[in-house]
């Protein structure tokens, strides 16, 4: 389910975000870009997927299969006209951090039980703030190409150092939650303490040094990876290995 409906997400904000990539050195290996795939041929393809993976999703269950359809809703909101909320600052954040961060977790625990009343959200605002601090850099590293495209994006509106700042405040909130959340064994174990105090200043001090107002995709990539050691540690202590 998860290829298909990111297929389906990502080829059709390829084919109504074409005039802007075409203003973009990142983008020029696209396959529209070099003629490989047209326009209609993405739009048939993210149909079909998302199609697809919202079948896939009834075969889990009702409620799973409801939030693929939320996820591929959202996706068509964020790139088509007229609502395109991806050039509408704000919107732009709001749509990719709740998909990530709430949205995510809230379908992966809809696939064990369709009881969403013991689900924990605090989990989710935590999600939620990891991915605001990973997708603001990345509206940094198309910044240029999407203000010569006219795409009123949040770092378009507020400028790079500002999106940035936000991006970091983000971060930090996340850090700081986690640490506290497992200083209250809730949600995130108690026995995780002492490895969310020594990454903590890691992970912030990682986001300082490979994120900035100038941003490539290449530094949130290293955070994002380093990320994934506590996130490792966090799952297996519900397997019982730590």
């Amino acid at each position: 389910m998860g290829p298909l409906l990111w297929l389906s997400v990502l080829a059709i904000n390829d084919a109504h975000d074409l005039p802007g990539d075409l203003l973009n050195p990142r983008k020029s290996k696209s396959p529209l870009l070099d003629g490989r795939v047209s326009v209609r041929t993405a739009k048939g393809i993210a149909a079909i997927a998302g199609t697809a993976s919202l079948a896939a999703g009834f075969a889990v269950g009702v409620v799973f299969a409801l939030g693929v359809l939320l996820a591929v809703v959202l996706g068509y909101a964020y790139s088509v006209p007229p609502v395109r909320l991806k050039t509408r600052a704000g919107f732009d954040v709001a749509v990719n951090s709740l998909a990530l961060g709430t949205f995510g977790p809230l379908t992966g625990w809809a696939a064990v039980t369709n009881d969403l009343s013991g689900f924990p959200w605090l989990m989710a605002l935590q999600g939620t703030l990891v991915a605001v601090g990973l997708y603001l850099p990345t509206t940094l590293a198309d910044l240029e190409a999407d203000r010569a495209a006219g795409y009123r994006t949040i770092a378009v509106r507020l400028g790079a150092s500002t999106t940035y700042r936000l991006g970091f405040a983000a971060w930090i909130a996340a850090a700081g939650l986690s640490v506290v959340l497992a200083a209250a064994d809730l949600v995130i174990p108690r026995s995780m303490l002492a490895l969310e105090i020594v990454m903590v200043p890691v992970l912030i001090a990682a986001y300082r040094r490979f994120i900035g107002p100038g941003q490539t995709f290449k530094g949130v990539v290293v955070v994002a990876s380093l990320f994934l050691s506590p996130c490792v540690a966090f799952a297996l202590t519900y397997v019982g290995i730590i």
